[in-house]
């Protein structure tokens, strides 16, 4: 860029002052490159869960403790034989529990002992955690809606699995993992510094028409873990239940009001910090209306983002990302914030335009998007958060809305174990399996051992382990 179309952008300086400036930024400018309706009562009927007979069957035999240590002093009379629903990923099987009968030979009317069921989700639910991690899978990260997974398991094995079994099923296994979404969310928020971003969701509303608007709330640690709460508005009060009354310290976020709303009355002292990708985008927006002007603000953007770039090649500590800002990005904000001050002043754009939105919106958020600059734990945007919405905007495309308020929750739960096994690389059909599997039997101290961190950390080879 000449020093003559510097000059026409900054327009109202003086011309020592442009001149001046005019040289260092071309220097760095050339360096830079319906309720289902009830039928009738046989179609209620037809609507229960059934299976083949002839699907693989894995028998399975629990002896009592008592007969495993002295086989030779029981005689077997009978057994008890109760079934279940498994799933394998491409394959369904029953998976039979036989329980056999004892009596000792020496007493034929002593009680005769038989092994216990094994702990589960629910009494005499048919679908073994197998079949219910497979159905929160296909849903949440696969976006499948149960309707069409109803007519896949129909389809393909023969079996007939209606959306009604399968939401009940849902509901079971988010108040089950609820502890550990509890865990996750307690561990992400004893941190002083978190991003917070919502995004809508339609959710069925009988009497207020076909849907309603509500809203799940993303609250993410960087380098760690996200939790959704699940919200039927977008009011500032919503915030009291996202972010816990002891909590202090960093909030990055957009420049909705509801956050400044929220940090005048929250007990705790909170920062709040702005996003440069929110100020990026109105000026990638004004493109068309002042491409020379729009054009230099992300140029300037840009500057600040290939600094963050080589921050990260290099893993450099937050020490060091507070210095390298300090002398590298901090004149580049100041430029842009001069530059805006102009245009602003000199009234170069109609305020309902959109340069003049873009320049706004900016302005407003300066000493915000300034607050990263001395800080090395905070990044530069929010994006990280806004990678963490983007599936459950992809599902909503597929499955439309919630199915009520109150289900709403349950998505949040499901939502953040699978996101947060997705940061770690984990096989969520795998997690899920083995927690269903384990929670009916754990103790609530025992829940630190369960979540996706510490699920995968067990899984890891002791060699990475050390290296880790």
């Amino acid at each position: 860029m000449s020093p003559d179309q510097l000059e026409l952008l900054l327009g109202g300086q003086s011309e020592s002052e442009s001149g001046k400036a005019d040289a260092s930024w071309a220097l760095e400018l050339q360096e830079a490159p319906n309720h289902e309706p009830c039928g009738r009562k046989e179609k209620r009927r037809n609507a229960r869960e059934r299976w083949p007979e002839d699907l693989p069957l894995v028998e399975q035999v629990l002896e009592p403790e008592e007969v495993v240590a002295d086989p030779g002093a029981w005689r077997r009379i009978g057994e008890e034989v109760s079934e279940q629903l498994d799933y394998e990923p491409g394959r369904f099987l029953r998976r039979r529990l036989v329980r056999p009968k004892y009596v000792p030979h020496a007493g034929i009317d002593v009680v005769p002992v038989i092994a216990a069921l094994p702990a589960s989700l629910q009494e005499r639910c048919v679908a073994a955690p197998g079949l219910i991690a497979a159905i929160i899978v296909a849903k949440y990260c696969d976006h499948l809606p149960l309707y069409r997974q109803e007519r896949i398991f129909k389809s393909r094995h023969d079996v007939l699995l209606p959306r009604q079994s399968q939401a009940r099923w849902i509901e079971l296994a988010a108040d089950w993992l609820r502890p550990v979404y509890d865990a996750i969310g307690a561990e992400i928020l004893a941190g002083q510094y978190v991003q917070v971003d919502e995004t809508p969701i339609r959710y069925l509303a009988p009497g207020n028409g076909a849907t309603k608007l509500g809203y799940l709330w993303a609250t993410n640690r960087p380098r760690g873990d996200v939790i959704y709460r699940w919200e039927t508005s977008r009011a500032a009060k919503c915030l009291e239940n996202v972010i816990p009354v002891d909590f202090s310290g960093t909030i990055q976020c957009d420049g909705y009001a509801a956050y400044p709303a929220f940090a005048r009355t929250h007990p705790g002292e909170l920062t709040l910090v702005g996003c440069w990708a929110h100020a990026r985008r109105g000026f990638h927006e004004a493109r068309e209306h002042a491409p020379q002007q729009a054009g230099w603000i992300l140029r300037q953007i840009a500057a600040l983002y290939r600094t963050e770039a080589r921050l990260r090649e290099r893993s450099a500590s937050p020490k060091l990302r507070a210095v390298a800002r300090s002398h590298q990005s901090a004149p580049i904000v100041q430029r842009i914030k001069n530059v805006l001050l102009v245009w602003k002043r000199a009234h170069r754009f109609l305020p309902k335009s959109s340069m003049g939105t873009a320049i706004d919106y900016a302005l407003s958020q300066m000493p915000h998007l300034q607050a990263y600059l001395h800080d090395g734990r905070i990044e530069i945007d929010n994006n990280l958060v806004e990678n963490a919405i983007r599936p459950t905007a992809i599902g909503k495309k597929n499955w439309l809305f919630i199915g009520s308020a109150d289900a709403g929750q349950r998505s949040a739960i499901l939502f953040t174990l699978i996101e947060s096994c997705r940061k770690r690389g984990i096989n969520p059909f795998d997690y899920l399996r083995d927690a269903l599997t384990r929670l009916p039997s754990m103790a609530n101290w025992q829940i630190k051992d369960i979540t996706p961190e510490a699920w995968a950390d067990a899984r890891r080879p002791p060699s990475l382990k050390r290296a880790a």
